[in-house]
């Protein structure tokens, strides 16, 4: 054995893309992990619920031990697939500040695995032990309370992982990004920096949760009916903020979504969300009050057909509707990605009576991610050797890396490296090892990975151009049709309205069925095949084609 064997880093997800964040940290078969989040689907993930890192080749691994996965904060991109986690690795520690651990908590009863899941809570500014790893945890500003950032002790020189941070010196819970402790890692030395990019596209700074409280004010005077305020259901800071808005214009709130819900009475528990039992109604007590008397917080920022916004604005809610002087607000920026669900849930509300209010016309939401002058602050702060941009898509990662080279950090020790690609620190340096085989593992109702691209390409062609179903009876001695073939048609063409059409299809089907008497094997591929080619070059679509030939 090395005396100072290899410490290896090796992001599993969170790198090339927004979500499902998680990072192996490992040195002499011990390993711990940071983060293990989910991603939402894109657009032609049909029918996919979410997405998780996969991790399939760790469970494979024999060679090392886990002690724990530490947390940076209790957004659905580094928490949500904590369940998974738990199922793959039973018995691992679990290790977050108390918000973060009081959402973990509720995510985990949900899936049934509370009483078998060991968190450990620390505070930022702790230093916590993860097996023979030293973490010191430090403060930093995001969306929402109790975020932390990990100084992680090597043989090589401090590890920083930032987590998503920014530096709001006005924060709505009134704790600020722990610059102490950040400088104090650059007098120890850092070896490594791995830094937030989602806004390296954004110059300036970002700006302070504050502010959103002047343009919620701004809102509630203007609006004469009812609110409903469209946010994650974690952003337990947007809904203090709006609980606040709430009390001052002498309007009661209404939490609805399950999981909302819960979060919400956690973070009162905890104390950090501040509203007396006065002031909460159940969605049937907001019912029965004027317009003018009630805000409801609801889920489903982010055009998600399944949360309460998006069935309001289908009108699929069981017990609320969009009616005409309501003021919905979308406290949220769009992921990217679900610009085209966002809008297109906007557009339903507006059909629907509703004035929607949105980032770009008040500043009813803020980032929580740094922009480029906080990330020239982080970087003087720590005063890095080596940056390795983390979570982001690669665009992002591309301008963090040139950000740093022009902030005076060496371009080749700038690691800028994909989901799975291995990061070895030894004494003489950072070096880019082997890369593990990896992807997307889809979530789907209760199938975990069951799910793949290939299952995914098939959805999107039955979304696109629908199926048609051919069903033929054989004489199997003869070989000849019996009757006529039976067809059967879902979003490509409605049958009734295309009888020329469908003539010409039962035509191609007769003449392939007779024509190929002694192929009784290559019946079904044959009728397949010629009438895809009629549809094609009939239609220019490609529906997915099934036939069934009955020998009788």
């Amino acid at each position: 054995m090395t005396k100072n064997p290899k410490f290896k880093i090796t992001p599993i997800g969170g790198l090339g893309e927004i979500g499902k964040n998680m990072t192996l940290f490992e040195r002499n078969g011990e390993g711990f992990l940071i983060d293990c989040g989910i991603m939402f689907p894109a657009n032609d993930m049909h029918g996919v619920d979410y997405i998780i890192p996969d991790y399939r080749w760790l469970e494979e691994r024999d060679d090392i031990r886990l002690h724990g996965v530490a947390f940076t904060h209790g957004h659905e991109d580094h928490i949500g697939a904590a369940q998974h986690v738990i199922k793959s690795f039973p018995g691992i520690p679990l290790f977050a500040t108390p918000l973060t651990a009081g959402l973990l908590q509720v995510k985990l009863k949900n899936a049934r695995l509370l009483k078998s899941a060991k968190i450990h809570t620390f505070n930022g500014g702790d230093t916590i032990q993860i097996g023979p790893f030293t973490l010191h945890s430090f403060h930093v500003c995001h969306s929402i309370p109790d975020c932390v950032g990990y100084g992680i002790e090597t043989p090589y020189g401090m590890i920083v992982h930032t987590g998503d941070y920014k530096f709001d010196n006005t924060p709505v819970h009134g704790r600020k990004t722990d610059y102490a402790r950040l400088a104090g890692f650059a007098q120890r030395g850092v070896v490594l920096l791995m830094a937030d990019s989602t806004n390296a596209d954004k110059s300036g700074w970002t700006q302070s949760e504050a502010v959103i409280d002047g343009a919620l004010d701004k809102v509630f005077r203007g609006a004469k009916g009812r609110i409903m305020v469209a946010t994650f259901a974690s952003l337990v800071s947007r809904v203090q903020q709006v609980v606040n808005a709430a009390r001052n214009h002498k309007r009661k709130v209404c939490i609805t979504g399950y999981t909302m819900s819960e979060y919400a009475k956690i973070a009162r528990k905890l104390g950090y969300l501040d509203v007396d039992d006065d002031m909460l109604v159940s969605v049937g007590q907001a019912l029965a009050l004027p317009p003018h008397k009630v805000v409801f917080m609801v889920t489903g920022s982010q055009g998600e057909p399944s949360a309460v916004l998006g069935k309001l604005a289908a009108g699929r809610h069981r017990q609320l509707d969009v009616r005409k002087g309501d003021t919905i607000i979308l406290s949220s920026h769009p992921i990217p990605g679900n610009e085209e669900m966002v809008y297109r849930t906007i557009n339903r509300l507006i059909e629907r009576g509703a004035d929607v209010i949105y980032d770009s016309i008040e500043a009813v939401h803020v980032s929580g991610h740094a922009c480029q002058e906080e990330m020239r602050l982080m970087l003087n702060l720590t005063q890095p050797r080596h940056l390795m941009p983390v979570h982001g898509e690669v665009r992002h990662l591309h301008l963090h890396a040139k950000l740093a080279a022009d902030n005076g950090v060496a371009a080749e020790n700038i690691i800028r490296v994909e989901n799975g690609a291995t990061v070895e620190l030894n004494a003489r340096g950072v070096t880019v090892g082997e890369r593990q085989p990896g992807g997307y593992v889809f979530v789907d109702g209760s199938g975990v990975g069951d799910v793949g691209r290939a299952v995914i390409r098939d959805r999107e062609i039955l979304a696109q151009d629908g199926f048609v179903l051919v069903s033929v009876n054989v004489d199997h001695r003869s070989g000849k049709l019996i009757g006529e073939p039976r067809i059967v048609s879902r979003g490509f063409v409605y049958l009734k309205d295309a009888e020329d059409f469908l003539d010409q299809i039962r035509d191609n089907i007769t003449e392939v069925v007779n024509r190929s008497r002694r192929l009784n094997g290559k019946r079904k591929n044959l009728v397949e095949e010629s009438l895809g080619k009629l549809i094609y070059n009939e239609t220019k679509r490609r529906p997915m084609i099934f036939s069934i030939v009955n020998e009788v």
